[in-house]
């Protein structure tokens, strides 16, 4: 008898040691999947700012340079990933749902490592260039790619759970917000939440939580905004915030979807054109940044900051053009997320909703501006609310958060009755099922 055949012989002999090895291999797979992506965000994150550091300076010394630097970056980005890396496109949520409703394209090039090593690197490319696109969306699917790959390789059977463990913790690494990552697991990536999901998704995001604390340090991503509202205040301002925010974001999300799926001639013509429509949208990109000075380049992160922080030094316009800008981003189809653009709209209309209520906070009135707007694109109002109460320590703001994010969520359903990242999984499963770059078309959030 091989010793092989000796220790099979053995593991049969001892009841319930295959179940104990089994549950050992799930245990380390999941442990070491969520140390690495907690190290892949971080190095992720120096990375994005890195990129948008060094073109802020360079479009310093050269002002008018985005107007040619900005579209042959913004179509050499779309070229190469419809070439080599088209399940890399987009924001990478919609990819990690698909995912999620068949399991089987776990294995697909959605959640591969050579898709997430191309996604870190493009996403880059466009902060590079001054595209308004977010990390968070790609650190999703980048987590979820580590997971799965972690569990491939102890030989680890691949579950959905798997999948929304790495998404959540994704989040939390990302933005620094374990509690948002395990909210955004539950309403966002999770059909049913199983008591066994739980336990992997919390366990996934305390390890990654960790990590980051460890290496990042202790944060508040937006800053702190220690402001609040009265009862009047709230009762005035959260059905605007939440209603004109809602219909925004709404409008955002119908052109998105329309642009990926609509099966009108204009839009069709359009997709049968990629590249000469992302060199169309990075003109856009690096005019608006221009025009703006500057203020619309990359995340946005910078200005919202400022913002909530109370600097009252930002132009007017810097919603209306960072909503401009990112909608370009988006559809021309690069890599990239919208998560931390969208926030930065939001923080934009919530600048302008504060001129209608100036005996109240502006920093206050921003936030629900942020969560209204934010809540009409992804329509994840826990998420939402999570995120910012996380991301700006305004716990005082939980209530007037809530109503807001309710309210939108409603107004946002009239314009666009399908949930964004919902509906853009739906293109990337049949990429899936029948791949051919040639034939890719928008799903980019």
């Amino acid at each position: 008898m091989t010793p092989l055949e000796h220790i099979r012989t053995f593991q049969k002999s001892v009841p319930g040691l295959n179940a104990s090895i089994d549950m050992a291999r799930r245990r380390a797979a999941t442990i070491a999947g969520a140390v690495a992506l907690g190290l892949v965000a971080i190095v992720f994150a120096r990375m994005g700012d890195l990129a948008q550091k060094v073109f802020t300076e360079f479009q310093a010394q050269h002002r008018y340079a985005p107007l040619i630097l900005t579209p042959l970056v913004f179509a050499g980005t779309v070229a190469a990933t419809l070439r080599w890396a088209p399940a890399a496109k987009g924001s990478g949520i919609p990819q990690v749902m698909a995912a999620g409703h068949d399991i089987q394209l776990a294995s697909s090039r959605l959640l591969a490592l050579p898709t997430a090593i191309a996604k870190l690197l493009l996403t880059t490319l466009m902060l590079l260039a001054g595209g308004s696109v977010g990390r968070e969306g790609p650190t999703v699917q980048v987590a979820a790619a580590i997971m799965v790959t972690c569990h491939r390789f102890l030989r680890v059977p691949i579950s959905a759970g798997v999948l929304i463990a790495g998404g959540a913790a994704g989040v939390a690494a990302a933005f620094n917000t374990p509690l948002a990552g395990v909210v955004f697991a539950i309403e966002e990536l999770a059909a049913a939440f199983e008591q066994k999901v739980a336990v992997l998704v919390m366990g996934a995001v305390v390890i990654s939580g960790l990590v980051s604390l460890a290496v990042a340090g202790d944060y508040v991503y937006f800053g702190a905004m220690r402001q609040t509202l009265d009862v009047r205040s709230v009762l005035m301002v959260t059905p605007v915030a939440g209603i004109a925010g809602g219909i925004l974001g709404g409008l955002f999300a119908r052109m998105m979807l329309a642009f990926a799926r609509s099966a009108h001639p204009a839009f069709l013509a359009v997709r049968a054109r990629p590249v000469t429509l992302a060199f169309a949208c990075g003109l856009v990109v690096a005019v608006v940044g221009i025009v703006t000075h500057g203020s619309t380049w990359g995340t946005g992160y910078e200005t919202t900051r400022h913002m909530i922080e109370g600097q009252d030094d930002t132009s007017l316009w810097f919603g209306p053009a960072k909503f401009l800008a990112t909608a370009a981003t988006a559809v021309s189809g690069a890599p990239g997320g919208i998560f931390a653009p969208s926030l930065s709209v939001g923080a934009g209309f919530g600048q302008l909703l504060a001129l209608c209520f100036p005996d109240d906070p502006m920093p206050a009135v921003i936030l629900l501006g942020m969560v209204g707007y934010f809540v009409g694109v992804v329509r994840a109002p826990l998420t939402a609310v999570i995120i910012l109460m996380e991301t700006t320590a305004s716990r005082g703001m939980i209530v007037p958060l809530f109503l807001t994010a309710i309210i939108a969520d409603a107004a946002s359903t009239l314009v666009c009755k399908e949930k964004l990242y919902h509906g853009l999984s739906r293109g990337f499963a049949r990429a899936a099922a029948q791949p051919s770059p040639a034939q890719s078309t928008q799903e980019h959030t």
